[in-house]
């Protein structure tokens, strides 16, 4: 089957994810975090996505917001900056407005040109997902934003995945899933989609049941492949 539709993680797939941390640790008033930014920057990704994995494993969901907050306080605590609740309240704001990547907007241009449905499939709670989109400037090269809180349960949940099907009514080998995450690239693979993982930091492969389809560097190869 041809590919008609395209759809994309959002948080580090086509949202810079470090961005919110660069962005305050450049800022006079937070010098504090002038050297440590990349380390807090890691360790709030990281805590926020085994958060969501938790609460998806105990039934215990909440908004992508709320565990957004909790993977920021576990950071800031790391890198010895908790006692800080402005620092915190301007990472927090700064959330709200990450950049894309570079490459993004062309990229999602070339896919409409060539007649590809677009879309979002985030853990990201609604109104995160807009605002990201509107700062971005990305909200006229997007068919939809798809959000776990219409089903209550956190990638890489099937039910998750099948809201791209309900949307779209497209079959899972007509579409091309795009994810920065290699454990979500894969479960997707597992589900029937084609999937490329962006491995933007050259990490290994995960041992799964299932591979990605494709591994790319950045997202300038997304409307090639769509065209297989």
């Amino acid at each position: 089957m041809p590919i008609t539709t395209c759809v994309f993680d959002a948080y580090g797939t086509l949202f810079d994810v470090a961005a919110a941390a660069r962005q305050a640790a450049s800022e006079p008033a937070y010098a504090a975090m002038k050297d440590c930014w990349p380390q807090l920057a890691s360790h709030w990704r990281l805590k926020q996505l085994q958060y969501s994995w938790l609460r998806a494993i105990t039934g215990a969901h909440t908004s992508f917001w709320e565990v957004t907050q909790n993977g920021l306080d576990w950071a800031l605590d790391a890198v010895n900056l908790a006692g800080d609740p402005v620092l915190r309240q301007r990472l927090l704001d700064l959330y709200w407005e990450l950049q894309a990547y570079p490459e993004v907007p062309d990229m999602l241009k070339a896919l409409k040109a060539a007649g590809k449905q677009t879309a979002i499939l985030s853990n990201g709670s609604p109104d995160m997902l807009d605002g990201a989109v509107q700062s971005a400037g990305l909200g006229a090269v997007l068919d939809d934003v798809l959000s776990v809180e219409s089903v209550g349960i956190f990638k890489p949940d099937r039910r998750v995945y099948d809201l791209v099907g309900q949307r779209f009514s497209c079959a899972p080998d007509e579409v091309l899933f795009v994810s920065s995450n290699g454990w979500d690239a894969a479960a997707a693979a597992g589900y029937g989609f084609r999937t490329a993982w962006v491995n933007r930091a050259g990490e290994p492969v995960d041992r799964l049941p299932w591979i990605p389809d494709t591994i790319l560097s950045d997202l300038t190869g997304v409307p090639a492949l769509a065209e297989v």
